[in-house]
């Protein structure tokens, strides 16, 4: 109350039951009617309000403020008395003071119910989580003007339900957000908001179609992210087809060809191997109809990500989970010595492993036991062999710039390019995407994707196709710098944000959150 003792007389401080209690009343000065603004000082009559302050000594503090009722002396005024409101110390209908209210807003904004409750509790302003909730959802989103450049995504809800977020790619503030990705509410939020002049997107169809019947006259770019990631997984998918060939890019390897997968011998059937082709048959019988793998996932029973692996496998062999190859160990490093030790006649593990541990091994006896019982047998020791890549790391080695590859990634790509031609040329096609982006140069584009659809690739023509739809907005995201990376760092700390609430949080509340930290952010950096 120190800026404002000229309004306000303190007349007496005690504490009782542990609360800091303050005596006060306001002085005989002149206010301001509300309503017309004339000044008035006839005095109707006083009431006591009962204000809350923040703690003081780690004590809750109470405020019993003596406040007048005035008479409004004008004669166009609607009203014949009015409250005296004091500046920083009290609200109209508000029993807290602007400082202790402000605190328990903050709180809601950045904490959320149960964090922003837990936090006023050891500030010693016991509220629930569900009033921490209601003094946030009072708060007044910021009212911001039409963008001049506004970016659009969508995020992941919960399970498979979406919501949209706007974003102004000036300011970087979030604008708006709400459940759902149509067309039909995005264009209507660009008709109330005329005057977008740039809208950066994904390749989503629903989010063209909007902007289109919003903002005809926008300049829509299809953000160069979002192009590289689409042809990354695709790249991912060329690699899983041809799984086959992996094996060529671990060094001193003999991959297997295609044709001995189909001539394998029925004398080593596993339940594993009929379920894979009993799936494989299944899917195929159905994949040629024309109809989403969703549906045939509710069809068959399956997940949708199970569906796609068995459509895009040439034979059932291709579906089968081989066990990994040995990974290696400390021990590696002495299975020759050992080996050298067995021939030479000491067969018991204990010695063997007390020499090794002499020459600085460090694990444990068992260890050892374990990797000489083939030796018993008649058997080699299982050395370790180094894993084929899988077809995610694939897709990395091949879209990842060459500078940044490691030596071990380098080798192992040129091993695999040289054996299998079809990701050869996924591998020079994704070069030449990534010279235009460097270089901000569309012109070569045509070109490219005339090479995607003559790649008799089906993931390559399937995309070749999509961007040909998208051509002008494609065009825009190479040659132009407006892009949706402001988007994807607002939807990763709205994740943060509704990770926070456990993922109960509803549309609204999250909206309020999402922008009123944005702009709190702003104010205190």
């Amino acid at each position: 109350m120190a800026p404002h003792l000229n309004a306000v007389r303190v007349e007496r401080v005690w504490s009782t039951g542990g609360v800091v209690r303050i005596a006060a009343r306001t002085r005989e000065l002149r206010v301001g009617c509300p309503g017309c603004g004339g000044e008035s000082a006839r005095v109707h009559s006083r009431y006591v309000r009962t204000l809350a302050d923040v703690a003081v000594g780690d004590r809750p503090v109470l405020i019993g403020l003596s406040v007048r009722r005035l008479f409004c002396d004008s004669p166009s005024c609607d009203r014949r008395t009015f409250a005296e409101q004091v500046e920083g110390v009290t609200v109209r209908y508000q029993r807290r003071s602007p400082l202790l209210q402000h605190l328990v807003e903050m709180a809601g904004v950045l904490l959320a119910g149960r964090g922003g409750a837990r936090l006023l509790q050891i500030l010693k302003v016991p509220l629930s989580r569900t009033s921490v909730l209601f003094q946030l959802m009072r708060l007044r989103v910021p009212s911001v003007g039409t963008p001049r450049v506004l970016g659009v995504d969508d995020f992941a809800l919960y399970a498979d339900a979406y919501g949209t977020l706007l974003v102004d790619a000036d300011t970087r503030l979030p604008i708006e957000l709400w459940a759902g990705r149509d067309a039909e509410q995005l264009a209507a939020w660009l008709r109330t908001h005329p005057g977008v002049e740039v809208v950066c997107r994904d390749g989503s169809l629903v989010y063209r179609q909007g902007i289109n019947d919003g903002a005809p006259n926008a300049v829509q770019v299809s953000d160069r992210f979002h192009l590289w990631q689409g042809l990354s997984k695709r790249v991912s998918d060329i690699a899983a087809a041809h799984r086959g060939c992996l094996s060529a890019a671990v060094p001193d390897s003999e991959p297997a060809a295609p044709a001995p997968l189909a001539e394998r011998s029925e004398a080593a059937d596993t339940p594993a191997r009929r379920h894979a082709k009993r799936l494989f048959e299944a899917v195929h019988a159905v994949s040629g109809t024309g109809r989403s793998l969703s549906a045939i996932g509710r069809e068959l029973g399956l997940n949708r990500r199970t569906v796609a692996k068995y459509a895009r496998a040439a034979s059932w062999q291709e579906c089968i989970r081989r066990t990994p190859p040995r990974r290696s160990t400390s021990l590696d490093p002495y299975l020759e010595y050992l080996r050298q030790r067995w021939e030479e006649g000491e067969h018991t593990a204990t010695v063997l492993h007390q020499e090794i541990v002499a020459k600085g091994y460090l694990g444990h006896y068992q260890r050892v036991k374990m990797a000489i019982a083939p030796l018993r047998r008649g058997l080699p020791i299982d050395t370790p062999r180094e894993r084929p890549p899988s077809p995610r790391q694939v897709a990395r080695w091949i879209t990842i710039t060459p500078t940044r590859r490691g030596l071990h990634a380098t080798e192992a790509l040129r091993r695999l390019l040289a054996h299998c031609p079809e990701l050869s040329q996924a591998h020079d096609l994704v070069r030449q995407f990534a010279a235009m982006l460097d270089a901000g140069d569309a012109a070569p584009l045509p070109g490219w994707l005339g090479e995607l659809a003559a790649s008799r690739l089906p993931a390559l023509v399937s995309l070749a196709k999509a961007l040909r739809e998208d051509q002008p907005a494609v065009v825009q995201g190479i040659t132009t710098p407006f892009n949706s990376g402001v988007n994807e760092g607002r939807i990763t700390d709205l994740k943060l944000q509704k990770r926070i609430m456990a993922g109960r949080a509803g549309v609204p509340l999250l909206r309020h959150r999402v922008i009123l930290m944005a702009h709190l952010r702003r104010r205190y950096p």
